[in-house]
C-alpha cells in the first residue's frame, strides 16, 4: 500500500471514534503483542477515562473515517513530588514506515507539556510510555525522542485448573467480597498501598467510579481482607475480565489489576491469600487463565509472591521516560 501521510487527516479524538479506535487497537495488537483486545464498549471507556483531556492530549490520524494511528497524553489528578504524564499511542502496520510513530510521540509529548502547564506547573514533569520489549521499533522511536529505558514490568499468567494454589485466610483477618457496602474500603485501601509503589498516586474519587464502572469488572473475583477482632480492611484485590479478549483469543482470562496491602498488615500472607482466593473463584467461575502485571523492580520482590503462586511470565515490558 502506497499512502502519502501529509495527505492523511489529523485532529483530536472525539467520543464517536470509538469503533474507528477499537479497530485500529486490535489491527497494532496483531504485530505488537500486548495482549489487550478491545470491543467499542472498551474503547469508550478509553476515551471518556477522567483522566483524559481529548482536546489537548489526544491526536487521531485518519485516512478517510478509518483511524489508523493515534496518540493520547492521560495526566494524574493527583500527585506527589513528580507529575507522571502518560503517553499512548500506534499506528496501523499497514500505515508504518512513513514517520507517523514519531509524528505521534512528539504530539504526545507537546499534550503532555501542554497539560502539565494547566494541572500542574509547580512541580516536576516525566512524560512516560510503555511498550513490549520485543518491539525493537517502539524502542528506536523513544530513543530517538531523548526517552530512556526507567522501568520493566512481567506480565505473568497463571493456568488455573488442577494449578490453582489452595490458600487458606492468615489467622485473625476475614474475607469478604467487594459490595456497595464496603467500596469506600477498597478505595481507601488502594489509594494507601499504591503510594509503596514507584510512580504510584492516590486516585481521586471520580476516576475510581469510572475504574469500576468498566463492564469488565468482576465483583465475584474481587475481595477485601480484614482484622476479625478490630474491622480494619487490610487489603484488597481487583479482578477484571475483558469479553473482547475471549472472542479474540477464546481464553477466559481473570486479569487481577489491582492489588494492595496496607503497611501495617504487610508480611503476614495477606497480598498471598488474596491471591489465592481469586484464582479459586477465577477456576470455579469456569476461567482458563489469571493473569497480572507486575513491576519487575518492585522492592516488595511481587514476581516471586506470584511464582510461589504458580505464575510464569508471558513477556515483558519496558517504561521509558522523558523529563523534559
Amino acid at each position: 500500500m502506497t499512502v502519502d501521510a501529509a495527505k492523511l487527516t489529523r485532529r483530536p479524538i472525539a467520543a464517536g471514534d470509538a469503533a474507528s479506535l477499537a479497530e485500529l487497537l486490535n489491527a497494532i495488537e496483531v504485530v505488537d503483542v500486548f495482549g489487550e483486545y478491545y470491543s467499542e464498549e472498551d474503547a469508550t471507556d478509553q476515551i471518556n477515562a477522567p483522566s483524559l483531556d481529548l482536546e489537548r492530549g489526544t491526536v487521531g490520524v485518519f485516512d478517510g473515517d478509518r483511524m489508523v494511528g493515534y496518540s493520547s497524553a492521560a495526566h494524574k489528578p493527583l500527585v506527589d513530588e513528580v507529575h507522571r504524564v502518560t503517553v499512548s499511542g500506534g499506528v496501523h502496520p499497514r500505515y508504518r514506515r512513513r514517520g507517523l510513530g514519531a509524528e505521534l510521540l512528539a504530539a504526545g509529548i507537546a499534550g503532555a507539556k501542554a497539560l502539565h502547564a494547566i494541572h500542574h506547573p509547580d512541580r516536576p514533569l516525566a512524560v512516560d510510555a510503555q511498550n513490549n520489549a520485543l518491539n525493537d521499533g517502539a524502542r528506536a522511536c523513544y530513543l530517538a525522542a531523548g526517552m530512556t529505558p526507567v522501568r520493566w514490568y512481567s506480565h505473568l499468567r497463571h493456568p488455573l485448573g488442577a494449578a490453582a494454589v489452595e490458600v487458606s485466610t492468615p489467622d485473625g483477618l476475614a474475607l469478604e467480597g467487594y459490595s456497595v457496602d464496603n467500596d469506600a474500603e477498597f478505595f481507601a485501601v488502594s489509594n494507601e498501598a499504591v503510594r509503596d509503589r514507584w510512580g504510584g498516586v492516590p486516585m481521586p474519587l471520580e476516576q475510581w467510579r469510572a475504574f469500576l464502572g468498566w463492564s469488565a469488572f468482576r465483583p465475584d473475583l474481587s475481595f477485601l481482607l480484614r482484622d476479625a477482632a478490630d474491622g480494619a480492611a487490610a487489603g484488597v484485590l481487583l479482578a477484571y475480565s475483558w469479553d473482547a479478549d475471549t472472542a479474540a483469543t477464546g481464553v477466559r482470562d481473570a486479569h487481577l489489576l489491582r492489588i494492595g496491602t496496607r503497611r501495617a498488615f504487610r508480611r503476614r500472607g495477606v497480598a498471598g491469600a488474596l491471591i489465592g482466593h481469586a484464582l479459586r473463584a477465577a477456576r470455579s467461575a469456569g476461567f482458563d487463565r489469571a493473569s497480572v502485571e507486575v513491576d519487575a523492580d518492585s522492592p516488595q520482590g511481587s514476581n516471586g509472591l506470584y511464582e510461589r503462586a504458580g505464575f510464569t511470565v508471558a513477556r515483558a515490558e519496558v517504561r521509558y521516560t522523558l523529563t523534559p
